[in-house]
């Protein structure tokens, strides 16, 4: 068998293709089925079958339009409980692809209907491990509680991946590659490996989940310290369920303003320029969320900041932007809350205020600091000691706990989310200045 893995770096996500006698499955594949095509092409290879290990919550699966547009069958767990036309496919259960068999194993935990699916030919063996098996972790237990047909406490599925770890390998040999659907960075688990793969031995010995411990410790160590979950997770968990619009389609339709000076309505603006552009000259009622690449975790916190219902308006620094940023929207199921797609003129004037570096770190007493960092990473220590902490996701929910009686600094690590938390703040409040602290977060930070 032939195995590529697809990644989606601001996401974390690895997406998988199997190529075996000229035919191809895919697992929990991207919104965007266009890749996969071109790698069919490439490899002279039909797409026979898509596999999805659960209804994912950090991002949208394509395998609905994949299988309208190739005649492949979509498996997955009868458990799920999904409407559109589907194979059932549960432990006991068998499939092949040219000469690779695969067999879906049942691994509650990450959530009550997750599989793994195991593929062999002759001697070798592939575990496609999607939420449940890491690369040094496992998946997080606390997701399901408000999402899915299926809702399950984060108590009773973090004794379920217990279970499922402890008995779901031990029958399978060490040799046997482990390709998981998240890397470091996912928000979907919180201690995992840079590694893109590895093998259920190496997994056996250095994954902490596999450790001689008893249930009560592991549930222990699995519920604490969980990131964050953004508001989007639960709204693309029921999307997956339902399966996801044709891409294409969805993008598309969106209207777009080439050079606009205003909107013509009073939505929330998300302006996913760089920082210095947005405070040189934004529209009112402004979020800068920045989207200049890979490494810039749009989507996330778009999905964070914006509500699954709220509806908003998106400014680009240029038309060259517009599909890549579209796509990053579209990879959170958020297009059909995007009412307006703009560029701005050069007669746009709404600016930020300039920070005064010198006098903040003579006269920090002067001002209201704002540590939009996570929780996890204030029980870290704190950079300025008298700072109100409220994380970034939180902010816009939380402004009447804040002073307004003196200028406001917001930071965050490093300087991203910081720019989104002023940007938050200055649309929000009038009475007092609003400042980034940004990327001089570093010159206090021990």
């Amino acid at each position: 068998m032939k195995i590529k893995q697809f990644k989606d770096a601001p996401l974390s996500h690895f997406s998988y293709a199997l190529v075996s006698n000229g035919e191809m499955a895919l697992v929990d594949p991207s919104r965007n089925p266009v890749p996969y095509y071109k790698y069919a092409e490439e490899e002279n290879a039909k797409i026979t079958a898509v596999f999805e290990t659960h209804p994912h919550a950090d991002f949208v699966s394509g395998h609905l339009q994949i299988s309208k547009e190739t005649g492949a069958t979509i498996y997955i767990s009868e458990k799920v409980g999904v409407n559109y036309p589907h194979q059932s496919f549960d432990e006991g259960d068998s499939v092949k692809v040219g000469n690779v068999t695969i067999k879906p194993i049942f691994t509650p935990g990450h959530s009550p209907d997750s599989l793994t699916f195991h593929a062999f030919e002759n001697d070798e063996h592939v575990l496609f491990t999607g939420d449940t098996l890491f690369i040094g972790d496992v998946g997080r237990p606390d997701l399901r509680e408000k999402a899915g047909n299926m809702k399950a406490k984060r108590k009773e599925l973090a004794k379920m991946m217990y279970h499922s770890i402890q008995n779901k390998f031990k029958d399978l040999p060490d040799d046997a590659k482990v390709y998981p659907a998240h890397g470091a960075g996912s928000l979907c688990g919180k201690s995992m490996s840079d590694a893109d793969s590895s093998t259920l031995g190496n997994e056996r010995i250095g994954n902490w989940a596999f450790k001689d411990q008893t249930e009560e410790e592991f549930v222990s160590e699995i519920l604490k310290d969980q990131p964050f979950i953004p508001s989007y997770f639960g709204f693309d968990v029921d999307l997956n369920r339902e399966g996801a619009d044709n891409i294409q389609s969805a993008k598309y339709s969106i209207p777009f303003k080439l050079n606009v000076d205003n909107i013509d309505n009073e939505l929330l603006v998300v302006d996913t320029r760089d920082e210095q552009l947005f405070k040189k000259d934004h529209l009112p009622n402004s979020i800068n969320i920045m989207a200049r690449g890979e490494n810039d975790k749009f989507e996330t916190w778009l999905g964070a900041i914006i509500e699954p219902d709220e509806q908003f308006n998106l400014v680009l620094e240029g038309i060259d932007n517009f599909d890549e940023i579209l796509e990053r929207v579209a990879k959170i199921g958020y297009e059909k809350q995007l009412k307006g797609i703009f560029t701005l003129s050069e007669k746009i004037s709404n600016s930020s205020e300039a920070f005064d570096l010198l006098s903040f770190d003579k006269n920090k007493e002067k001002y209201t600091i704002i540590d939009i960092r996570n929780a996890s990473e204030v029980s870290e220590g704190k950079i300025f000691e008298k700072a109100h902490n409220i994380p970034l996701n939180e902010l816009r929910k939380r402004l009447d706990e804040l002073p307004k009686d003196k200028p406001m600094v917001v930071h965050c690590a490093g300087g991203y989310r910081s720019a989104a938390g002023s940007s938050i703040l200055e649309s929000e409040i009038a009475k007092v200045p609003v400042y980034d602290l940004s990327e001089d977060i570093k010159k206090y930070k021990s």
